[in-house]
C-alpha cells in the first residue's frame, strides 16, 4: 500500500477514494497526523495511473468526470464490502514496508551484503593493517603511531578504480557492520525491487565514489565502511516518497527523524570516530538524486 497524495477536505478525500474504486483501483483514505486526509493506493500496479488521476483531481475537483465517477465508485464499494478481492498478493503497506519488506530482498542488496560481511571477517573487522590498505582509497602506511600515504591519489590515477568503491566494503566492530547491513538490506532492497538492480547499482557505485572521496579530502584514507551508501540511499528514499508518491517509495517520519538524529549525534563526537562527512556528502548525492528523479517522473507522466 502506497501514499499518492494528501487532502486538506475530507469529503474531497473521500469522493477521490469513490472515483478510484469505480475505476477498479482499490483505496483507502485515513486521517493525517499533520493534518488533512492522506490517500492510499493498495495495489502497486496500479499506482502510476492512481497518482495521474490524483493530480488532475487536485487542480480540478469540481470536474464532472470526477463527481459522476464517484457516485458509481461508492455503489460499486457498498456492494463490494463483503466481497474479498482477489489481489492480497499485491499489496505492500509503505508505511510498515521498512522495517520488514513483505517483498522479499533483493539480489545486488544481498550480494553487497555478503561481499561487506566477507571482507570485514578477512580483515578481522578492519584490524589488518596488511589488507585493509589495499582496499582503502589509497594506499598507506602506519608505524603504530602515524599514518603516511601520497595525498594524490596516486593509485587511481594509475586505473586503480575500485579503489573509489571498496571502502563501502570494510568495516570496524561488529556494531559498524550489524547496523549497515540492516539499513542496507531493507532500503536496498526496497529500491531494487521498486527501481530495478541497476538503478539501485548506479546509486551505490556514485554515493560510494562521492562520498568517500569526500571523506578522504577531509580526514584521510583511514576510513571504512556502507554508511556514507546508507545516508545516500536514505536520501533519495526520502526525496522520492514526498515528491512523487507514485514511485512506491516512502519513509516513515520517524525513520527520517532517526536519520537526522544520529547524523547530528555523530559531529558531536558523543559516538567515537565516525565518517561524518562520508555520511553527509552521501545524504547530499541521495536527496539531489531523489529530488530530481522525482521531478523528472512527474513531469513525464504530466507529458502523457
Amino acid at each position: 500500500m502506497r501514499q499518492i497524495g494528501r487532502l486538506q477536505d475530507e469529503n474531497q478525500a473521500r469522493r477521490f477514494g469513490d472515483f478510484l474504486y469505480g475505476r477498479r483501483i482499490e483505496n483507502q483514505v485515513d486521517p493525517a497526523s499533520g493534518g488533512g486526509w492522506d490517500i492510499w493506493v493498495l495495489d502497486e500496479s496500479r499506482l502510476e495511473e492512481a497518482a495521474s488521476l490524483f493530480e488532475r483531481f487536485a487542480a480540478r475537483p469540481d470536474d464532472p468526470t470526477f463527481a459522476g465517477g464517484a457516485e458509481k465508485g461508492a455503489r460499486q464499494r457498498q456492494r463490494d464490502v463483503q466481497v474479498s478481492v482477489p489481489k492480497r498478493a499485491r499489496i505492500v503497506d509503505g508505511r510498515t514496508a521498512f522495517y520488514r519488506p513483505p517483498i522479499g530482498y533483493g539480489v545486488l542488496t544481498m550480494a553487497l551484503l555478503a561481499i561487506s560481511v566477507l571482507v570485514t571477517l578477512a580483515t578481522g573487522l578492519g584490524e589488518n593493517d596488511r589488507i585493509v590498505p589495499y582496499l582503502s582509497i589509497t594506499h598507506y602506511s602506519f608505524d603504530g603511531q602515524y599514518v603516511e600515504w601520497d595525498s594524490g591519489l596516486p593509485e587511481i590515477r594509475r586505473g586503480q578504480l575500485w579503489r573509489l568503491f571498496t571502502p563501502m566494503f570494510v568495516h570496524f566492530g561488529l556494531l559498524h557492520i550489524f547496523f549497515n547491513m540492516m539499513w542496507l538490506r531493507d532500503l536496498g532492497s526496497m529500491i531494487e525491487t521498486r527501481k530495478g538492480t541497476w538503478q539501485l547499482l548506479a546509486l551505490a557505485l556514485v554515493i560510494s565514489a562521492v562520498s568517500n572521496l569526500g571523506q578522504y579530502l577531509v580526514s584521510g584514507p583511514t576510513f571504512g565502511g556502507m554508511s556514507g551508501v546508507v545516508f545516500g540511499l536514505l536520501g533519495y528514499i526520502w526525496m522520492q516518497g514526498k515528491f512523487d508518491p507514485a514511485s512506491g517509495l516512502e519513509l516513515h517520519p520517524q525513520t527520517v527523524a532517526l536519520m537526522i538524529g544520529w547524523f547530528f549525534l555523530g559531529l558531536s563526537g558523543m559516538v567515537g570516530n565516525i565518517a561524518n562527512t562520508a555520511h553527509g556528502v552521501g545524504a547530499v548525492v541521495g536527496i539531489a538524486w531523489g529530488f530530481l528523479a522525482a521531478q523528472w517522473a512527474v513531469r513525464q507522466r504530466h507529458h502523457r
